[in-house]
């Protein structure tokens, strides 16, 4: 029966990857570029002053009001930055070859300006529970978009997914990852290393928004430097490799074939499919996913949380899903035949050795538990939704159970479900957003023409 349904949803996925997801993702990209006059170059340098100077801008900490501008980012950060950085993209070069990578840039670029166009209608559509505690996401916004009962339905169906993709499902494969790197690494038994990390994310959980935000506010920061600096280090030992990883990432996204040491059999569509499918499980422009986080922000206009969320996805595919792309190019570790994670420790090891599996070990506890922070976040969002907020503590607990769960083994059926269930919420969100585009445009220009001028 596992097979059975295995297969089942592994013919959805690929179908959803190969055809709905391009046209989605970057058609919607395309779209939200051109309507809003490239936002994401245009209002690059103010996400960039909004983001790092909310790093060391400190007010405005999170409480039933929402949170203040940093701490969304950091907990779509949280969610963004997980094992796709590290595992999903060592998978797309492996199998769709080095091309793979340019095409995840493309995505990102475009989805910039989908993941903006998500902020403003979040932020625009936000409201206050039954318990007196801000909340937001896209459930809102499908609302909005189409009223009567094809507006309940889809919201209804979003909810459902992204609860059982992100807040079950999804935290099962982040504490599996955890769980195999740390056995890899120091021997210790899965079930043990899962059984930790669920005990204290039930502690994180049960604290609500405000425990959550402080956390990530904290382990992002730290999590990021930590991969950059031990990343750089390996490319810069290996510089002289770097003119090919560029070349090698150009020309294989329109000839892999012609790529020596290049993935076996990769086809430009493999290398298109696989760098936007890896892209949106990567950065999850488009998904409808942060949305949840940029909801809650604490801003004076919805525009400046849309910049913030711009950064986001630049600094997970453009900074950090590049240093493991780079780290595995410049070793030229793609002939090994490995994939995923092993892939990404094979290439760290051929300078650090023994080394290269405790720092992947590491950064991925980093990685994937402050995902499963940030996906519990955008889960109870849409229990709330569903259920109503008592049934919030119940959710935590179960949540809790399946991180545990997860560590135990890995199951390939649970895997395929997620990108399934990733895949099909893009389909209810990227709706809305086209059916919303008048309110974005005006959200956005209003920011230009009324908003910034008065700004001191």
């Amino acid at each position: 029966m596992e097979k059975i349904l295995n297969d089942i949803f592994s013919t959805i996925g690929s179908y959803l990857s190969n055809y709905i997801l391009i046209v989605a993702l970057l058609g919607g990209g395309i779209w939200f570029s051109v309507k809003l006059g490239f936002i994401q170059v245009k209002g690059f340098g103010e996400g960039m002053r909004r983001t790092f100077g909310g790093l060391f801008n400190k007010k405005g900490s999170a409480d039933k009001d929402g949170m203040s501008s940093f701490q969304a980012l950091a907990t779509a950060i949280a969610a963004q930055v997980g094992t796709g950085n590290i595992a999903g993209a060592a998978t797309a070069i492996a199998i769709g070859g080095p091309g793979a990578i340019f095409w995840m840039w493309i995505a990102a670029f475009l989805g910039m300006a989908t993941i903006y166009a998500e902020a403003l209608m979040a932020q625009k559509y936000k409201q206050v529970g039954s318990d007196g505690v801000v909340t937001g996401g896209p459930v809102y916004y499908i609302r909005a978009a189409f009223k009567g009962t094809a507006g309940k339905v889809l919201a209804g169906i979003f909810a459902v997914l992204i609860v059982l993709a992100l807040g079950f499902m999804g935290n099962a494969v982040q504490s599996n990852s955890i769980a195999a790197a740390w056995n890899t690494a120091f021997g210790i038994p899965q079930w043990i290393m899962g059984l930790i990390i669920a005990v204290v994310a039930l502690f994180v959980f049960m604290g609500g928004m405000g425990r959550i935000a402080k956390i990530t506010e904290l382990i992002v920061p730290v999590m990021a430097a930590l991969y950059i600096v031990g990343a750089l280090i390996v490319i810069i030992f290996n510089f002289k490799e770097i003119p090919y990883a560029f070349h090698a990432i150009i020309v294989g996204a329109f000839a892999p074939s012609s790529i020596v040491g290049g993935a076996a059999g990769a086809t430009v569509k493999l290398a298109l499919t696989k760098g936007v499918a890896r892209g949106l499980f990567s950065n999850e422009a488009g998904m409808g996913s942060t949305p949840h986080a940029h909801a809650v922000a604490k801003v004076d206009h919805p525009a400046e949380q849309g910049f913030v969320a711009m950064i986001g996805v630049f600094i997970d595919t453009f900074v950090i899903l590049n240093l493991t792309a780079f780290v595995i190019i410049t070793t030229h570790s793609i002939p090994t035949g490995l994939t995923g994670a092993e892939l990404s420790q094979y290439a760290f090891s051929t300078l650090y050795g023994k080394g290269g599996d405790v720092f992947i070990a590491v950064c991925m506890l980093f990685f994937a538990f402050s995902t499963i922070l940030g996906w519990y976040f955008f889960g109870q969002a849409n229990i709330k939704y569903l259920f109503g907020p008592k049934a919030v503590k119940v959710y935590a607990v179960l949540a809790a159970v399946c991180v545990f769960l997860g560590s135990l083994a890995e199951v390939e059926l649970v895997w395929t479900m997620q990108d399934t269930f990733n895949s099909l919420m893009v389909i209810p969100n990227i709706l809305a957003l086209f059916a919303l585009t008048g309110v974005i445009k005006q959200v956005h220009e209003d920011y230009f023409k009324n908003f910034k001028p008065k700004k001191k």
